[in-house]
């Protein structure tokens, strides 16, 4: 069988594994089932593919990659297909042709991976298959969506254990978001056999994460045009992005929109936009003509571009696993980056009406997630040491000297504690039930609160609550309090929150009617690409466009990088450079040498 470390030099064009990457393929290749937890940006892929790549060659079978996202399928088959490897992806967007083509390839034993969904693995018809053909080794990416406590729970991962039933082959887990109590279910719920427990570094030792408090719109959009300045990502082209990510739909477009009115080179990107929309925005982001991308959690696993200088999450996300995955895109170049974080109570009401929506009675599992994304944003120590601490159990964690509470610690402490509200008592609670009694509809828990406490505000009168018999009932009462109050009838299912969109209050037989929200507004430095640098970034770009591929595809920052410093004279020492395999020497070796001749010689 070839040498991984030969494979490694040859497709990928690294001379040695990172952190737990040796670990894993050494355990399969040996037969034996691994359960790998890495870190964002940490190759996980080359875990499965460099022995699937190995195991192809010594005539052992296909290798089966079960992935949860076509997008993310087709950029690793893009990719693999790139480095001269035998790849494909079976999935629900291909013609009828397409898929036969596929599926003969399959059967003939001349793929070295085939990536399919979760869905189409556990099919019958599927799993029919799978007996025409050798299976050297099953991998499933993204394992987190086994478990109902990872953050991403898909049931359809739930029935992936039925593969055992057909497949004889060793079997490798991938997340990079799984606590210690979802690493134990993920072995039992995919019936892993004694399996080698891997787990990586998860320092970022080049990311800089920070948290601020923002009670409006207009500080978080002050905070964020800040941070996207000192990244410098004011000018509509130059080196580097930004993705920003916000909980809902509606506030992802008002972001874009105040951000491209200050001159920002900024789109959006949600799952209700068309799927041409999102493909368009996609390319426009990746070729590098929208700079700032401002997301839902729709742009999410798979994503992968080296030179993300800066993630912001405009609203605190529901998990320390979610903020996790989205915050460490930044940075995968390993040059400085920064992770900002903008945290308010309303964030909190906002997942838990995202999560409540379809479903009945509190969530233990959203609970106990918010409670830790609520820790760290009110933490005052080294904000890389908790998220360590949070995915392997360990507080043996280095300080990072990069966060907010390294840094300047003094202004981490004194940000003010988060008050605890006791609710009301019996008799005011009795008065909100009432107030509800008396409305034929839901209402905004705002505007209630308000009304309780006898406001005249414009959403009052708008809402008809002035005629309320218990219309300042409440006045001696705090605006947190009676909200702490209706807190707790919600989670005893006293009250319910209904409505789709926006989620409102209401008795349990009543009906809903939805509310709106709005957004805000602020100001500037730039950065410049020289010499070769800007002569690769181009040509890269250039073939991205021509191959149809992602920048990166073609090459990495980082291979740019070294370009850059070593200046290759002959294709022996261009290939001496990190990431660049047989493959892409021969499709772009003769180019690279002639753009280095050229902008040496000025």
């Amino acid at each position: 069988m070839a040498d991984p470390r030969a494979v490694l030099r040859e497709v990928y064009g690294y001379d040695g594994f990172r952190t737990g990457q040796a670990e894993a393929i050494d355990a399969v290749l040996a037969g034996r089932d691994a359960l790998v937890l890495l870190p964002t940006s940490a190759g996980k892929s080359v875990c499965y593919q460099v022995p699937a790549i190995a195991l192809a060659r010594a005539g052992r079978g296909t290798t089966l990659v079960v992935s949860p996202l076509i997008a993310l399928m087709t950029d690793q088959v893009d990719t693999l297909v790139g480095r001269g490897i035998a790849a494909a992806a079976l999935h629900s967007h291909q013609d009828d042709d397409e898929q036969r083509d596929v599926i003969g390839r399959f059967v003939r034993g001349e793929l070295a991976l085939l990536y399919v969904s979760p869905e189409r693995a556990t099919l019958d018809s599927f799993k029919r298959l799978l007996g025409r053909t050798p299976i050297a080794l099953v991998a499933i990416d993204e394992a987190h969506c086994v478990s109902q406590w990872g953050h991403d729970f898909r049931p359809e991962y739930m029935r992936l254990s039925e593969l055992r039933e057909v497949v004889d082959a060793p079997v490798i887990a991938l997340t990079a978001t799984a606590t210690p109590r979802v690493m134990a279910e993920l072995g039992r719920s995919l019936a892993l056999r004694d399996p080698a427990l891997i787990r990586g570094d998860f320092r970022r030792p080049n990311l800089a994460f920070s948290v601020k408090h923002a009670r409006t719109d207009e500080e978080r959009l002050a905070a964020t045009i800040e941070a996207l300045e000192r990244a410098g990502l004011r000018g509509r082209t130059g080196p580097g992005r930004a993705i920003i990510y916000c909980s809902t739909r509606k506030k992802t477009e008002s972001v874009a929109h105040e951000l491209k009115s200050v001159g920002f080179a900024v789109g959006h990107y949600h799952a209700g936009r068309t799927a041409f929309a999102r493909d368009r925005m996609h390319s426009s982001f990746a070729a590098g003509r929208t700079r700032v991308l401002v997301a839902t959690s729709a742009f999410g696993m798979g994503v992968d571009y080296p030179d993300v200088r800066v993630t912001i999450h405009f609203q605190t996300p529901g998990s320390v696993e979610a903020y996790y995955q989205e915050a460490g895109r930044a940075g995968r170049d390993g040059m400085p980056s920064a992770c900002l974080m903008l945290f308010g109570a309303a964030d909190m009401v906002t997942q838990r009406k995202l999560s409540d929506r379809g479903r009945s009675g509190a969530d233990p599992r959203l609970e106990s997630a918010l409670a830790a994304i609520e820790r760290y944003a009110h933490a005052n120590q080294c904000r890389q040491q908790l998220l360590c601490a949070h995915f392997t159990g360990t507080d043996e964690h280095a300080a990072c000297e990069r966060c907010d509470a390294c840094v300047d610690p003094d202004s981490v402490r004194a940000l003010p504690p988060r008050e605890v509200v006791a609710p009301l008592a019996a008799s005011e609670m009795q008065v909100i039930l009432d107030a509800l009694a008396h409305v034929d509809r839901a209402v905004g828990k705002g505007n209630l609160v308000k009304a309780l406490r006898g406001s005249q505000a414009k959403g009052v009168v708008a809402a008809n609550l002035m005629h309320l018999p218990q219309h300042g009932a409440l006045a001696a009462q705090s605006e947190e309090a009676i909200g702490a109050t209706i807190e707790l009838l919600l989670r005893d299912r006293t009250l319910v929150r209904r409505g789709r969109k926006f989620p409102m209050l209401a008795l349990p037989t009543t009906r809903s009617t939805p509310r709106t929200a709005r957004a805000a507004r602020t100001s500037k430095p730039t950065r410049t690409f020289h010499g070769i640098k800007l002569a690769l970034e181009s040509y890269r770009k250039q073939k991205a466009r021509q191959l149809k591929w992602k920048s990166y595809m073609v090459f990495q920052h980082a291979t740019i990088v070294a370009i850059d410093a070593r200046r290759p004279a002959s294709m022996n020492e261009l290939a001496q450079i990190p990431g660049l395999g047989p493959a892409k020497l021969a499709r772009f070796g003769e180019d690279i040498l002639a753009l280095v001749r050229r902008h040496s010689s000025l």
